[in-house]
């Protein structure tokens, strides 16, 4: 039955129940009208009113589920579906709802892979270009300071040492963004290797007491698995050292019954109610394209934990796989 012939047979019935009470009942109507009478047609009018309201209410209850899920749909957190009555005139309509979920979830899984896959090819890009150009750059005119500190007269030298310092310190900048842009390490010697050099890379930096627990012998990873890790635990720990206001964090990383699990935890002020950053909302859309899930949640003593799961047996994409990301110029991995 359509919704039209839902809500026309509930007010039919109601109208139809009181014409008969019309009808059969001992019940007429003077004129001019008398005080009784208006009282028990006005009475007889609200418990129609309150008969149809309620006949309304359960008839239309199912519009009111989909209208709330509606409004908080997310996308980055999938399997939101509403179930399906069977003998339900919004049927059809919560059906195609669930499809078009479901459609919406595909594509933005397919968008966000190939966004990803663009946006790390041109970290390499600018790390590429970063080591070769502007680091070439630097070190030339670092040798320069040296040969001409070396030649100049004392109170011009101790200028120029100063300089040297500041272009030392400004290569040694090049290189680290160039690091954070391309993680060379987890390329060359595995995730193990490239999540303690973050851990301490980000200790030596920020002041952030940056304790690793990170297990050996973990399940075999692919290349796009573990670059996820590696982003995820990257973006929390900026998220730590800029907003958390926290003085350690533990960067944990452990084997589970298929899968692996990356948690970070801190001492700081804790995730507020404040809506998701895009940070956080990137970190979302690459465990979205492994299948894995992505909990943000406020400890009880104070901080943070963000913990992602990823399964090592991964569903495979109903959409297009992404394009292959350009490869990048070749560089020098043992001074990026």
């Amino acid at each position: 039955m359509s919704l039209f012939w839902r809500i026309f047979g509930l007010n039919a019935l109601v109208l139809g129940a009181a014409t008969a009470l019309l009808l059969w009942a001992p019940v007429t109507v003077s004129v001019p009208v008398v005080l009784t009478e208006a009282v028990i047609l006005l009475a007889g009018l609200a418990v129609m009113l309150v008969a149809n309201a309620a006949l309304l209410r359960i008839g239309l209850a199912p519009l009111e589920r989909l209208s709330r899920l509606m409004s908080t749909v997310d996308l980055l957190r999938p399997g939101q579906r509403l179930p399906v009555p069977d003998q339900s005139g919004v049927a059809e309509l919560i059906r195609t709802f669930n499809a078009m979920l479901e459609r919406l979830e595909t594509e933005r899984a397919t968008s966000s892979a190939r966004v990803l896959s663009a946006q790390e090819a041109e970290r390499r890009r600018i790390a590429a270009e970063l080591h070769d150009e502007v680091g070439q750059s630097l070190t030339a005119v670092l040798l320069g300071l040296k040969r001409a500190a070396d030649q100049a007269p004392e109170p011009l030298r101790e200028d120029l040492r100063q300089a040297q310092e500041i272009t030392r310190e400004s290569l040694d900048e090049v290189r680290r963004l160039a690091r954070r842009l391309r993680p060379g390490v987890l390329e060359d010697l595995g995730l193990i290797a490239a999540l303690t050099s973050l851990a301490t890379d980000f200790a030596a930096h920020t002041g952030l007491r940056v304790v690793r627990r990170l297990e050996n012998g973990l399940p075999p990873l692919d290349r796009e698995s573990e670059l996820v890790l590696y982003r995820v635990a990257q973006e929390g720990l900026t998220n730590i050292a800029r907003h958390a206001e926290a003085g350690s964090a533990v960067l944990a990383l452990r084997r589970t019954t298929g899968g692996v699990v990356l948690e970070i935890t801190d001492d700081g002020r804790g995730i507020g109610p404040a809506r998701e950053g895009a940070g956080i909302r990137g970190m979302r859309e690459r465990a979205l394209l492994l299948g894995a899930t992505l909990d943000l949640t406020a400890l009880p003593e104070g901080g943070t934990r963000l913990r992602l799961t990823v399964p090592t047996a991964r569903p495979e994409p109903d959409g297009p796989p992404p394009p292959a990301a350009p490869s990048s110029p070749p560089e020098n991995r043992k001074n990026a």
